[in-house]
């Protein structure tokens, strides 16, 4: 295709006064633009999202725009943008990648030569001004696109055919003038562009789907078939060989990554003991993230666990079941860590000559000595990267990275690109709960996933905020994981709501957001917290637990040996929802509606996420956010969001149950305790 660049004077005098040349065709405010292009905007496979820029020009001839798309390959492809507001010259396309890789887009504002001439000679013609010369203006316009456009046959003999019909005066002028004006559709694809003017590149990175969509399980892999002598009251330590025989039904329940809490020799020096006391006791195993001892560091495995073939047989076994395995990366070190006496620069040194223990006050770990990547960075960085390549050779894609945000940011920058050179595939997830700049940055610079603020946002109000920020403005470059506990985090929600509360938070975290977890235990509802502190009681962190999961029944939801809920039917329900309906695997995609009571969330995802066929999909969630009572109201729905005119019908399939309903606009419900909290309708239509 042969185009007309824009040109311009020398950029010189631009420079001294510190402007980048705007463009013949001024091209602005393209979004997304992640601080300001600096970093990458980021989707996965046929992951669709808009694309906007302001394109005008002076005067009244038509401008257009166009997104251009390089693919990992260099390969150019052209998406032509549509007008969306006149008045303020506002474009706007939806794009798509259909592999991962590195890509990058730009937008070109063009002047089109076609389109203002359509514009004017149906104005001049049909009012009889200057008949002759817009007819032939069209077709000297019709001859530069069959000279400079690449064309198909049957476009380029329409266009001779055209050129051939605008100079026949013998022909009436109408005619004349259909001829050149009913090639708009054939030379969309192929348009005749003057001035073109580009925009800067902005790189994108386009990533596997589990980057964005997936359900996680974490366990302690120790407490999986640990098992206890009745008479001594002596723990002994489960294995990889007895962790795996959990996979089967962490898989049963359509979890999609199991996740391993350190798998690594414990430290020995300031061991924590139960409930983070100061004193173990002789057999107390201590907190994983104390890591490090006299059998090894970071690259190690702790000897109760097994050795390197038992964990390569656990992640062999788990991929057989269709789960990924991620592990904890925790940079700290127990005061035993090899790294301790081999490399003294990677932590900070006090004024007596002692290791600085990690801090976050008023919480003290006096077991755990955090890395300082001042000192020695190169050597730090080498490191870490060294063991990095450890866990990537033995099948491990996937990171859950403890604290990132006490690290320098720059370092995680440098280590994950220093990855993703050899391996993309890798995914990193942040558990991050600070500040929202640093998790911002922290997305920013490569981290796949983030904790979110998800398990203290309890009330309407404070969820669609939220929400609409993550699934908004944040989207282009962060990725929120919901979890409603995790073994530091049992919110008074949790802890007083009972078995209503941990189905409604899990059944929220499955569907308001693509990616959620859930940590070991929450079948159970375990809700107990240690006095004063938003976390267990018996914490797993520092002792051993055996949940007998043999003692729960398939039916009627209750271990009833124990009297403990089992909640793992209704998680695997939500886990086979979310795999059935592609509308829950977008992030972009949401719209909250409302409901005459203020406790009650309504919300629809509606295909239109991806690339795949997926638009016809819709789902509307209603939940009674008050896991103490039953509540009736009547909720009502944006109709045309999903697709609908206000007055239509439609069938909502309350996928949970079963169970089918006539709906509109306003619809009654009555949710929460006895029944249940939330509904999840699949809208079919009549």
């Amino acid at each position: 295709m042969t185009e007309t660049a824009s040109s311009g004077p020398t950029h010189s005098v631009l420079e001294l006064v510190g402007q980048h040349p705007i463009g013949r065709i001024p091209v602005q405010e393209v979004r997304p633009a992640v601080d300001g292009g600096d970093r990458p905007t980021k989707s996965v496979v046929n992951e669709l999202f808009p694309i906007t820029a302001t394109v005008f020009r002076e005067g009244h001839d038509q401008v257009n725009a166009t997104v251009v798309l390089t693919d990992p390959d260099g390969v150019e492809h052209h998406v032509r943008m549509h007008l969306l507001n006149p008045g303020l010259d506002h474009w706007g396309t939806t794009i798509f990648a259909n592999r991962p890789g590195i890509w990058s887009y730009r937008v070109e504002g063009w002047s089109d030569p076609y389109a203002t001439w359509h514009h004017d000679a149906v104005l001049k013609v049909e009012a009889g001004v200057d008949v002759e010369l817009m007819l032939e203006e069209g077709a000297r316009v019709l001859e530069r696109s069959r000279d400079e456009v690449e064309h198909t046959a049957e476009t380029r003999q329409r266009l001779e055919e055209s050129i051939t019909a605008l100079r026949d005066t013998g022909r009436p002028v109408e005619e004349r003038l259909a001829a050149g004006t009913g090639l708009r559709e054939p030379l969309v694809g192929a348009p005749l562009r003057d001035f073109v003017s580009p925009s800067r590149s902005y790189t994108w990175w386009v990533e596997r789907p589990l980057a964005l969509h997936g359900a996680w399980y974490e366990m302690f892999p120790r407490s999986e078939g640990a098992t206890q002598d009745p008479e001594t009251g002596l723990w002994t330590s489960g294995t990889f060989a007895t962790a795996a025989e959990r996979l089967p039904a962490i898989a049963d329940m359509g979890f999609d990554v199991v996740y391993l809490t350190p798998i690594h020799p414990i430290g020995r020096t300031n061991r924590k003991g139960r409930n983070n006391t100061l004193d173990a006791q002789e057999h107390d195993p201590g907190s994983p993230y104390a890591i490090g001892a006299e059998e090894g560091g970071h690259d190690a495995l702790h000897p109760d666990l097994g050795d390197f073939d038992d964990f390569d047989a656990f992640v062999a076994r788990a991929e057989a079941l269709g789960l990924e395995v991620a592990m904890d990366l925790a940079l700290q070190a127990a005061p035993d860590h090899p790294w301790a006496t081999e490399h003294p620069e990677f932590f900070t040194t006090r004024a007596d000559g002692s290791i600085a223990y990690a801090e976050n006050p008023p919480k003290k770990y006096q077991d755990i000595y955090p890395v300082n990547f001042d000192n020695a960075p190169d050597s730090a960085y080498a490191e870490v990267r060294r063991i990095m390549q450890v866990w990537i050779d033995h099948g491990v894609k996937i990171f859950r990275v403890d604290n990132p945000h006490t690290k320098p940011v720059e370092f995680w920058q440098w280590l994950i690109a220093d990855v993703a050179v050899d391996h993309p595939e890798v995914i990193w997830l942040a558990e991050a709960f600070t500040k929202p700049a640093m998790m911002h940055t922290l997305a920013k610079v490569g981290f796949q996933q983030s904790y979110t603020y998800y398990a203290w946002r309890n009330q309407v109000g404070e969820l669609t905020e939220y929400v609409t920020e993550l699934t908004g403005k944040t989207a282009p470059f962060m990725r929120p994981s919901f979890w409603p506990t995790t073994h530091d985090i049992l919110t008074p929600y949790m802890q007083y709501g009972g078995p209503t509360a941990f189905q409604l938070r899990a059944a929220l975290a499955a569907t308001l957001v693509p990616t959620y977890g859930i940590y070991a235990g929450y079948e159970h509802c375990e809700n107990v917290a240690r006095p004063g502190a938003e976390e267990q009681i018996d914490n797993e962190k520092y002792e051993f637990k055996n949940r007998r999961w043999d003692l729960d029944t398939e039916h009627g939801g209750r271990d009833e040996a124990h009297g403990r809920p089992n909640l793992a039917p209704f998680l695997k329900r939500l886990n086979e929802i979310r795999r059935e309906h592609p509308s829950l695997h977008w992030l972009r995609n949401i719209t909250f509606h409302s409901a005459e009571d203020e406790n009650f969330l309504v919300f629809s995802k509606r295909g239109g996420g991806a690339h795949d066929g997926s638009d016809s999909d819709e789902i509307i969630v209603v939940a009674n956010l008050d896991p103490f009572a039953p509540r009736a109201t009547t909720v009502h729905l944006n109709m045309p969001s999903l697709g609908l005119g206000w007055s239509e019908r439609f069938v909502a399939h309350e996928l949970l149950t079963g169970a089918q309903w006539d709906w509109g606009e306003a619809n009654f419900v009555h949710l929460g305790p006895g029944s249940l909290p939330v509904h999840i309708i699949w809208v079919r239509k009549f």
